[in-house]
C-alpha cells in the first residue's frame, strides 16, 4: 500500500510499505477514504517530539471503512463507516472507565519511554512516535486498528466524510478546551492560535455560553475565518495584544484563555529569539511556550488557562507568579475524543457546527509531502487540508 513516512527532520516521502495485518483478536483493518493533517504532525515533521524512527507512519486524523476484524470483534463489523478517535482506549482500564480515555492505562505497549519523560505515560496514539506506542498512523490507505469495538466509532447515515472526520481529533480537541474553560454564560474568552484547534475552539465556546470571543493571530485567512464565526480579532503583528485585550475587556481581562498554539508558537521580542535559539538545540528547551506564557499574563484575576496546545518537555520563563497570584486554573491534556463524539455529531447533525469551513485543500496522498510544506509555512492560505488515499494527484486542487 502507498503510506506517507518519517525520513528525518523535514522530511517525509510516500512509500510503498506492507500492508496492515490482524495482530490481536481484537483489531480491524480499516481502508482509509479521508486523512487529514494536524497542527500536532508539524512537531514530529520538525523532530521535536522524541522517538521518531525513520519509516515511521504519519497521521493520526483518519477514517474509513472496515475491512476484516479480529475474532474477538464483537460491535464492529467489515463494512461499517467508522472514523478512528486519535488515542486509543483499551475501554476497560480506570482511566477508560472514568472518561479519561487518553489516559489509558493498557494501549501504551512504551511506557517506559513516557514515564521517564511525564512521571506516567499516556494512551498509545496513532503515528505520533514511539513515546506514544509506535503504532502506524493513517496518512495511508488501510490502517490497523487495535481495541476495535472500544475505539472504532459508526458514521451516522447521512454524513459526509467531511462533515465527521475531525471528530478524530480537532473538533473535540476544541471543544474540550472550550469545555475546561468552565464558561458561564455571556463570558469573554479569549483565544491564541486561529488555526484548526482554535477555529474549532472559539465556535465551541459559543456552543457553550461565550457572549464574546477574542481570536488573537498573524495570518489574514486565519483572523478572517475567526470574525465569520463570530469571533473578535487582534493581529498580533500589528497591536500589543496583552495591551489591547485590556482595553477590550475594560482592564479586567478575558475570563478564560485558550493556548491552541503549543510548543512551537511563534514568539515576538527577546523571548520569541531566545525560545528558538534554546529549541534547537532540543537541551536547554524543548517547547516554544510564547502563547502559555501571554495566556498566563492576559487572563483576568480567578480566570481559567486551558491548553489544548501541545507541549512535550520543558519550557522556560514561565510566569508561575502570575498563575499563582492571580488565583487562575489551568487545564490541559490530550483530548478524551471518545466521551464527546455522541454529543459533538449531533451538534452536527442538527447544524449547531460545521466542521467543513476549516477545509482549504484537498490532494491526494501522493502530494502529502507538498501538503505539509504549505501547511507548515501557511503558504497559499492552507488552513487544513485533507488527503486522499486513493485519488489520482490530477484530481484535485485547492478548495477555495
Amino acid at each position: 500500500m502507498k503510506a506517507l513516512v518519517w525520513q528525518g527532520i523535514n522530511k517525509v516521502a510516500v512509500e510503498r510499505v506492507p500492508d496492515p495485518e490482524i495482530l490481536q483478536p481484537t483489531d480491524a483493518i480499516v481502508r482509509v477514504t479521508s486523512t487529514a493533517i494536524c497542527g500536532s504532525d508539524l512537531h514530529l515533521l520538525d523532530g521535536y517530539v522524541p522517538s521518531m524512527v525513520h519509516g515511521d507512519i504519519l497521521g493520526h486524523e483518519f477514517m474509513g471503512e472496515v475491512v476484516d476484524v479480529g475474532a474477538d470483534v464483537r460491535k464492529i463489523k467489515v463494512g461499517d463507516r467508522v472514523i478512528v478517535p486519535f488515542p486509543i482506549a483499551c475501554g476497560k482500564c480506570w482511566y477508560c472507565q472514568k472518561g479519561l480515555t487518553s489516559l489509558c492505562d493498557n494501549s501504551n505497549p512504551n511506557p517506559r519511554l513516557a514515564e521517564t519523560m511525564w512521571g506516567h505515560a499516556s494512551s498509545g496514539i496513532y503515528g505520533y512516535s514511539h513515546i506514544t506506542g509506535g503504532y502506524a498512523g493513517g496518512q495511508a490507505q488501510f490502517v490497523r486498528t487495535v481495541f476495535a469495538d472500544a475505539n472504532l466509532y459508526k458514521v451516522p447515515q447521512g454524513l459526509s466524510d467531511d462533515q465527521v472526520l475531525f471528530l478524530t481529533d480537532i473538533l473535540p480537541t476544541g471543544y474540550m478546551a472550550a469545555e475546561n474553560c468552565n464558561i458561564q454564560e455571556g463570558d469573554v474568552v479569549a483565544v491564541f492560535g486561529a488555526g484548526p484547534v482554535g477555529q474549532f475552539c472559539i465556535r465551541s465556546a459559543f456552543l457553550l455560553g461565550a457572549g464574546r470571543v477574542i481570536a488573537i493571530d498573524r495570518f489574514p485567512e486565519r483572523l478572517e475565518l475567526a470574525r465569520r464565526a463570530g469571533a473578535e480579532t487582534i493581529n498580533y503583528e500589528e497591536d500589543e495584544v496583552f495591551e489591547r485585550l485590556k482595553v477590550m475587556t475594560a482592564g479586567r481581562g478575558p475570563d478564560s484563555v485558550m493556548d491552541a498554539v503549543g510548543l512551537e508558537a511563534h514568539g515576538t521580542g527577546f523571548l520569541g529569539v531566545a525560545d528558538a535559539v534554546k529549541q534547537t538545540t532540543r537541551v536547554l528547551e524543548s517547547e516554544r511556550p510564547h502563547a502559555l506564557r501571554a495566556a498566563l499574563m492576559a487572563c483576568r484575576k480567578g480566570g481559567t488557562v486551558s491548553v489544548p496546545g501541545v507541549y512535550g518537555g520543558l519550557g522556560d520563563k514561565i510566569p508561575l507568579g502570575a498563575f499563582m497570584n492571580k488565583g487562575l486554573t489551568m487545564k490541559t491534556g490530550q483530548t478524551h475524543v471518545h466521551r464527546y463524539l455522541d454529543i459533538l455529531t449531533d451538534h452536527i447533525v442538527r447544524g449547531d457546527i460545521d466542521p467543513t469551513q476549516v477545509i482549504t485543500h484537498r490532494m491526494s496522498l501522493d502530494e502529502a509531502p507538498h501538503a505539509y510544506h504549505i501547511f507548515k509555512h501557511k503558504h497559499d492560505g492552507c488552513i487544513k487540508c485533507v488527503l486522499d488515499p486513493w485519488a489520482d494527484p490530477k484530481d484535485h486542487a485547492p478548495v477555495k
